[in-house]
This record gives C-alpha cells, sequence and structure tokens, in this order.
C-alpha cells in the first residue's frame, strides 16, 4: 500500500473545492488516512517548495500557498502516486487530461487547486512537513478485500 501527499491549496479552499477534491480521491477507492485544514508556515512552504527554490517562480508560490487556508492529506492505496497525479491532471491546466481536477478547475499554474506529491520519496517528505506519526491512521475499509484488492 503506498502513501501520497495532497494539498488543497487557498484558491481551492476559498473556491469551496474541498469536498468535491476529497471525494474525486475516495470515489477512486483510495483512503484519506489524515486530514488537517491550517495556515501553512513560512517554514511549512519553504520545506514543500525547496525543489523549486532557484526558479523565479518561487516567491509566487510560497505567498500564495500562504495567503489562506489549505487542506493537508495523506492518502493510502494501490499507486497512490501514481492514482493521485492522474485524478489531479497536469501542472498547467491547459495541458491537463479532461475531467481531472485541474482540467475542471484550476485558473492557472499557480492557482492550480492542488499539490499533489510526484514521487513515493517525495511523498515520504511532504508528509513530514505536515503531520506527526500519531496523525495518520491507516484503515482498511469492509469492501476492500471484496472490491479493490
Amino acid at each position: 500500500m503506498e502513501r501520497t501527499f495532497v494539498l488543497i491549496k487557498p484558491d481551492g479552499v476559498m473556491r469551496g473545492l474541498i469536498g468535491e477534491v476529497i471525494s474525486r480521491f475516495e470515489r477512486k477507492g483510495l483512503n484519506i488516512i489524515a486530514l488537517k485544514i491550517l495556515n501553512a508556515s513560512s517554514r511549512q512552504a519553504e520545506a514543500l517548495y525547496s525543489v523549486h527554490r532557484t526558479k523565479d517562480f518561487y516567491k509566487r508560490l510560497l505567498e500564495h500557498i500562504m495567503s489562506g487556508p489549505v487542506v493537508a492529506m495523506v492518502i493510502e492505496g494501490p499507486n497512490a502516486v501514481k492514482a493521485v497525479r492522474r485524478l489531479v491532471g497536469a501542472t498547467n491546466p491547459q495541458e491537463a487530461d479532461p475531467g481531472s481536477i485541474r482540467a475542471e478547475f484550476a485558473l492557472n499554474i499557480t492557482q492550480n487547486i492542488v499539490h499533489a506529491a510526484d514521487s513515493l520519496e517525495n511523498a515520504s517528505n511532504e508528509i513530514k512537513i505536515f503531520f506527526e506519526d500519531n496523525e495518520i491512521l491507516s484503515y482498511k475499509k469492509p469492501t476492500e478485500t471484496q472490491f479493490l484488492f
């Protein structure tokens, strides 16, 4: 079972898309095993986007992610990283597959509703930025063995 990290960005929260985003993951059969709403600190924002530190859009990313509340999630399931990335869509909403979260709701590359980890390694690192181990609750749904695995 893989774990991945997803963050609903301030534009997603302010536009009332929390339930829509979460329901997409749940309908796919993935488990939300940790969830919190918070204002990202500068430490959290800098750690989350550290891979972009040298890029010209880095400051805009930090400003946006700290501009309002975010919803941080740990999602678990088979091939969770790939499954979530597919549901989320390409970073640029104009390049995102039809039906993906970003294709349907995103305004631009920065205000693209969600951040999703792009690898298991990054997922593990990003989870640690927002969650303590005791905040993550792994569980199985009664129907999982019958329908999903």
